[in-house]
């Protein structure tokens, strides 16, 4: 059942993200209050460089300060199809341009205080070129074997829950677990 926010109050807007105070009123009556960031959606790119090797990024992330391995992502641009959202940011911080371009899934991160939708999608049939990187990222391409990515995520290694997922997922799908409709 979908209930509807009642005197939504915006307490933070920035160029990327929004926070707000929501109120609704539970299936019992009560009245509850939650603040929730508002985040316009995202894409996971997983790179399929050949069938057996898997285009990875080290990526600097300041709100953990550290360097991590995930997967390309960006945020959607106001009214931008995910699919081309996909294919910008794999050519930005890969400088791969993918033949084919497929959506595996899409999911929430961490709906408890995030209503940011993740399309992830597989490029393959990719061709090299320049990173188009922005200034403030700090990114390097990392291709590696497939097996190595899954063996990375288990040793937990890989930390970011996107690129846990869009590995975990497109690994199921290749054993044919995945993708049932």
């Amino acid at each position: 059942m979908k209930r509807v926010a009642r005197h939504p109050r915006i307490l933070l807007a920035t160029q990327r993200f929004r926070v707000e105070t929501i109120e609704w009123t539970t299936a019992a009556g009560n009245t509850v209050q939650r603040e929730i960031v508002r985040h316009p959606g995202a894409v996971t790119v997983l790179p399929l460089v050949d069938d057996d090797h898997v285009c990875l990024i080290r990526n600097y992330r300041a709100a953990v300060d550290r360097t991590l391995i995930e997967l390309p992502t960006g945020t959607l641009e106001t009214g931008e199809d995910p699919r081309d959202t996909a294919r910008r940011e794999l050519a930005e911080e890969t400088g791969y341009r993918a033949t084919r371009l497929e959506q595996l899934h899409t999911f929430f991160l961490s709906p408890g205080i995030l209503d940011e939708r993740i399309h992830l999608f597989l490029a393959s049939q990719l061709t090299p070129g320049t990173p188009q990187r922005e200034a403030s990222e700090e990114i390097e391409n990392l291709v590696v074997p497939w097996a190595q990515a899954l063996q990375w995520v288990r040793q937990r290694k890989i930390e970011d829950a996107k690129t846990i997922v869009g590995l975990m997922y497109y690994e199921a799908v290749r054993e044919g677990r995945g993708n049932d409709e």
